[in-house]
Order: C-alpha cells, then sequence, then structure tokens
C-alpha cells in the first residue's frame, strides 16, 4: 500500500460526523495526493477486506472522480453491494447513475439487478429484467437462471421455475445445487409428492448425488402427501444408494405412518432396523412416543415389537 493510501486510510478509519463532511475530506486527498485508479482500487479492497461501514460511501464517491476511471464493472459491484443489503433505493440510484455516464447494461450488470430483485420478493421487476436480459441476445449462464428460478420460488410459483429449470437442461446449463434443494424443499414443505420427485430426478440427471438432506426433502414431500407406502421407497432407495439414514429421515417416514395409522406398517419397519443396527434417535423417539400416547398401548408395544423380533 502506498503512502498516499496509508494517508486515507488513516483519516478513514479516524473518521466522525464532527470532523465535518466525509466527502470534503475526500476531495481533499484527491486533491493534495492526486491518486491514480490503482490507489483507489487498493482503498477499496482494504475497506471490503474490513467490512468497514464507509466502503460504500467511499466507493460512491470514486464514481464522480476523474481519477477513478470508473467503468461499468465498478457500477455493478455497487450495485451488488446494495442488493445484499436490501438496499433497493440505493443499488437503482446508482444504476441510473451508471446509464446517465453512458454505460449500458450487460449481462453482469441486469443478472445483478435479477439477484436483488429475486431476492428482495420484487418478482415483476425481476421478470422485466430478465426480459431484458434475454433481448441482449446471448446465452444465459447458470447465475441469470438461479437467480430467475429462486424469485419464482419466493413467489409460490414452483412450476415457473420448474419450466426454466427444463429450459436450462435443453442450453446444457446447469443449475447450481442450491436451486435444486431450494425447488424441491418448496415443493416438499406443501406436500406436492410429484413436483418433489420430478426436480429429485432432475438433480439425478444433472449429475448431482443426493444427500440424505435431499432424500429426507423428497421423504416428507410422500409423508405430507398422506403416501407412505411411496415414503418407504423412497427411504429404501436411499439406503440402497449407500447413504445412512438420519434420525430425521427416520422420524418423517414415522410420521407419515402415523398420519395413516399404519401402526403395524412401524412395527415391521422398526424392527427392520433394528436387525439392521440402527438406533433411533431424539426426534424420532419422540414421535413414537406421541404416537403410543395417543392410542394408550405403551406397555403393549413392548410385546407386539418382540414378536415381530422373533419373526
Amino acid at each position: 500500500m502506498t503512502k498516499r493510501c496509508k494517508a486515507l486510510m488513516r483519516q478513514i478509519i479516524c473518521f466522525t460526523p464532527q470532523k465535518g463532511s466525509f466527502s470534503d475530506l475526500l476531495a481533499a486527498w484527491v486533491r493534495i495526493m492526486k491518486p491514480r485508479r490503482a490507489d483507489w482500487l487498493t482503498v477499496l479492497k482494504e475497506l471490503r477486506t474490513m467490512d468497514h461501514p464507509l466502503y460504500l460511501k467511499v466507493a460512491e464517491l470514486a464514481l464522480l472522480e476523474e481519477s477513478f476511471e470508473a467503468n461499468v464493472r465498478d457500477y455493478t459491484k455497487i450495485i451488488h453491494a446494495y442488493g445484499m443489503q436490501n438496499r433497493l433505493h440505493d443499488a437503482e440510484k446508482t444504476l441510473s447513475a451508471m446509464k446517465s455516464k453512458g454505460f449500458t447494461c450487460d449481462q453482469v450488470t441486469l443478472t445483478t439487478m435479477i439477484h436483488m430483485y429475486s431476492k428482495a420478493g420484487d418478482l415483476v421487476l425481476a421478470e422485466d429484467t430478465f426480459e431484458q436480459l434475454k433481448l441482449l441476445g446471448q446465452p444465459l449462464d447458470k447465475r441469470s437462471y438461479g437467480s430467475m428460478i429462486m424469485a419464482y420460488i419466493r413467489a409460490g410459483m414452483l412450476k415457473q421455475g420448474e419450466i426454466l429449470l427444463y429450459e436450462m437442461d435443453a442450453e446444457e446449463v446447469y443449475a447450481g445445487s442450491e436451486v435444486y434443494k431450494a425447488l424441491l424443499r418448496a415443493y416438499s414443505m406443501i406436500g406436492d409428492s410429484e413436483g418433489a420427485q420430478r426436480v429429485f430426478d432432475a438433480i439425478q440427471c444433472a449429475g448431482l448425488p443426493p444427500d440424505v438432506k435431499l432424500c429426507g426433502l423428497l421423504i416428507n414431500a410422500y409423508a405430507m402427501a398422506g403416501q407412505s407406502q411411496k415414503a418407504r421407497v423412497a427411504f429404501e432407495n436411499m439406503r440402497r444408494a449407500g447413504l445412512e439414514p438420519s434420525d430425521k429421515c427416520i422420524a418423517l417416514l414415522l410420521a407419515a405412518f402415523e398420519k395413516e395409522n399404519r401402526l403395524n406398517k412401524a412395527f415391521e419397519f422398526l424392527v427392520n432396523l433394528e436387525r439392521d443396527g440402527i438406533v433411533l434417535g431424539k426426534e424420532a423417539s419422540e414421535i413414537l412416543a406421541r404416537w403410543f400416547r395417543r392410542l394408550g398401548v405403551v406397555e403393549e408395544v413392548e410385546l407386539v415389537l418382540r414378536e415381530y423380533a422373533g419373526r
């Protein structure tokens, strides 16, 4: 770090509103030290690393200085930072300032805006920006698609998100695992087992090996839909794939049996787990205890389990 950069960093770190205007401080540094773009970038990098509260203020003021030699990516970085803080108004002001300087929105900038609108839950603006992105005529990348899919998920429009997922597949562009997981979770939470199964299959087609959490989401979808037998099949498929079932997965399947009052199936399932040396954890045990208390058969359960175990 050059002396001129160190001088500014000291002033920024020690700055308080009582000392006057921050913009005046920065203007004085520019006038006296005559910084180059490399100096600006060094200071901004240091402030970002420190997560300093004045980072964005310095970045904004730098855009106004000729010595900074601002380009479109400098504006995009600030828009992204505002988006991460859900400061939509400030991000849009920066976008307007960028356009007023004659810079056009490229794919990176528009993708950043989609991500911001998606995160803020503004589906209309996300869709409008996505259409602008398509008009550029360039192939869309997984971040562009992913941000728009997340916007649909947040809006509860899961089928529209799924359509985009298939559109990506057709273009041989594959979403990140977090997008697949978010869509699968959304279908799972509303008990849409068909949608959950489609996304689960798409995950495997994309070459992403499902883990225990993803399998748990599929089991939960079938459980909520009142399809305990299919939930059991999903559970067994998980085990056949070599994945050790978590207590959460076991609890979900027991809850599915309870919902359909299939006590015999639950006993059979528990005996099989015991034979394979799988011990119930806290969550699964609590579901069993609740179920048995409701039925008033706590003492009788031990006898039935012993009968199953002896077969």
